[in-house]
């Protein structure tokens, strides 16, 4: 059997695998971790490569990413969400960049996001540092597989859809990884796009709420410690636009102070 190069590590719940295999137009060997009311292993073979498919009867982002990880095989591994849609050729482009920065570790592409959620756009290379880390999502980074093994970092079970704290296993992922002084970039590829909230429903987003701030709070106690004050205050102006519609800035700064206090 030929050396696997990469493969994409999806996070779905309650999902046809074969129709979301479809769906996202993957093209590459990959690992769906189902949550759903079963326990179950299969794999099946879309364009000659194989997809493994494990079911869960469990709930969590974190717990679902990790289970992907944990069986992966390939030298590099892609995270990605059920609501993601690849362009033809990612694989391709992914190893390309790849072969251009052999030093680092892990590489954020550009997936299109819906205007609401647009958090950023790579438009040259960069380094991702502690200043800048917070703007990426866990489905634009694709990673060195044994880089993670030998930095033993894990994705958070408290945050993320399905856990206590709605969102941000993403961004504690990428802060242990740059503690353990993993080398991060960003490229200016684009290699898909996330499909509109019309076509798919959220799994723990459900708008900016007073549970969305409070959340946020206690995850940026454990992103910046002592910081954490004036880094929400740096958030909510940055975001008041799109965020703070329905809640006012003033509310949505209370509502995450008393996360970082209850943390």
């Amino acid at each position: 059997m030929a050396e696997k190069r990469m493969e994409v590590l999806v996070a779905a719940v309650d999902e046809n695998p074969i129709m979301l295999a479809d769906h996202m137009n993957l093209q590459t060997e990959a690992i769906i971790c189902n949550q759903c009311h079963t326990y179950s292993a299969e794999e099946f073979e879309r364009n000659g490569r194989i997809i493994r498919v494990f079911n869960w009867n469990e709930r969590g982002v974190g717990l679902n990413r990790n289970n992907a990880l944990m069986r992966a095989e390939a030298e590099f591994v892609l995270f990605s969400d059920e609501d993601i849609v690849y362009e033809d050729g990612y694989e391709a482009k992914i190893l390309q960049e790849f072969e251009k920065h052999p030093g680092a570790d892990i590489l954020f592409f550009n997936v299109r996001a819906v205007e609401s959620r647009r958090t950023y756009e790579n438009v040259r290379s960069r380094r991702v540092r502690w200043y800048n880390y917070g703007r990426y999502p866990t489905y634009s980074m694709c990673a060195r597989t044994e880089s993670l093994r030998k930095a033993n970092v894990t994705f958070s079970l408290l945050f993320g859809g399905g856990a206590k704290y709605s969102n941000g296993e993403d961004s504690l992922f990428i802060h242990d990884c740059l503690r353990k002084h993993l080398r991060l970039c960003a490229v200016p590829v684009t290699i898909g796009r996330e499909r509109r909230r019309e076509e798919i429903d959220s799994t723990w987003f459900h708008g900016f709420n007073e549970k969305f701030f409070y959340d946020r709070g206690v995850l940026y106690h454990y992103l910046y410690g002592c910081m954490a004050v004036p880094f929400s205050l740096r958030f909510l102006l940055a975001h008041r636009r799109e965020m703070c519609r329905e809640i006012p800035v003033r509310q949505a700064f209370a509502l995450m102070r008393k996360g970082i206090r209850e943390a």
